[in-house]
């Protein structure tokens, strides 16, 4: 998993995070983002990479601000951003555009000299789609009735769920299938897990040695490593230990954390070792997790309930197994 005695910003020359579940849940901070943020920034550009659509860059540059951060719009890469490169590559420049969105997406076309649309009707060259947490029934149908001609079709991303201040909501992936559900056709997507996003980020910044850190595995991990970018899990947002020990071989960071404290910690090597009966143990820390055939035991919990389901984590993804192929003892995961 790493370098003993290595942190995992050692090396990089850019950190990119994800916003929701990483930095902040709804408006407020989840605890230690800012200040671990704050202190990778003596070593490391600090760039935000988000799939919300529905604000602007400058906007969620000020929430940023609010929060204790130092943060520019340029600092921030947004799923719309990505998405209008990609509709330049679709449509000749000028053309008139169908915007299903909020304002984030509306900018964002309209600073590429796109004229914006909200109606089937005005003959529109492409559709582009974006959460906002008003797009309701007659904006999906409008771009229902615009994609029946055969018309490209831009997705800002195709997130699943949300997370939000009351927990998880719905999220952009729900209203992109209610449109594919009508239209029998799939769009192209920018955001995560797609690598548009990460390569309009590494592009910007000019980074060599980057770090993505995001809280799924599905959409940041996966996407981070389509992008050929080292990443970390954060434990604040979606994604659990259960999700970790289950975790396909395309969507398994490098780091695991609990907070962003732990960025600036050295990261624990992971020692395996066979034992005469034909187990495997797999240490991290002071956790040693055995496995053998279809068994994994928990031989010593040790004292950081983090580095037990690291070692966990190891021990299935290092079989060559899924994780159904095994009996996985509750304790790693509650």
């Amino acid at each position: 998993m790493s370098v003993e005695n290595k942190t995992p910003l050692d090396g990089v020359d850019l950190v990119l995070a994800d916003l929701d579940g990483v930095i902040y849940k709804g408006p407020d901070a989840i605890p230690f983002a800012v200040d671990g943020m704050n202190q990778a920034s003596s070593n490391a550009r600090l760039g935000y990479i988000t799939n919300n659509a529905s604000r602007t860059a400058s906007s969620v540059a000020e929430h940023l601000s609010s929060l204790g951060l130092s943060v520019a719009a340029e600092d921030v890469v947004t799923s719309p951003q990505a998405a209008v490169r990609l509709l330049a590559k679709e449509v000749p420049a000028g053309s008139r555009i169908l915007v299903v969105g909020g304002a984030g997406l509306v900018e964002e076309v309209e600073k590429a000299g796109f004229e914006v649309t909200r109606s089937a009707e005005e003959s529109p060259a492409a559709v582009i789609q974006g959460f906002a947490p008003e797009v309701g029934w007659v904006h999906l149908a409008e771009a229902t009735f615009a994609l029946h001609t055969g018309i490209p079709w831009v997705a800002t991303n195709t997130d699943w769920t949300i997370p939000v201040a009351r927990g998880i909501a719905p999220g952009n992936g729900t209203l992109v299938g209610a449109v594919h559900t009508a239209v029998g056709r799939l769009p192209i997507v920018a955001g995560k897990p797609e690598a548009a996003i990460f390569e309009v980020a590494v592009e910007r910044f000019g980074a060599s040695s980057p770090l993505f850190i995001g809280d799924r595995l599905d959409t940041d991990i996966l996407g981070s490593n389509r992008a050929g970018i080292p990443s970390a899990l954060v434990l604040t947002g979606i994604d659990q230990a259960k999700q970790v020990l289950a975790a396909g071989p395309n969507e398994r960071p490098q780091y695991i954390l609990g907070d962003l404290r732990e960025l600036h910690l050295p990261y624990p090597v992971t020692v395996e070792t066979t034992q005469a009966d034909g187990a495997v143990h797999v240490q991290v820390g002071d956790a040693v997790v055995s496995r053998n055939g279809s068994e994994l035991v928990v031989v010593t919990a040790g004292n950081n309930k983090l580095d037990l389901l690291r070692a966990g984590a190891a021990a299935i993804w290092n079989s060559g197994s899924a994780i159904y192929a095994f009996n996985v003892p509750a304790e790693l995961y509650s």
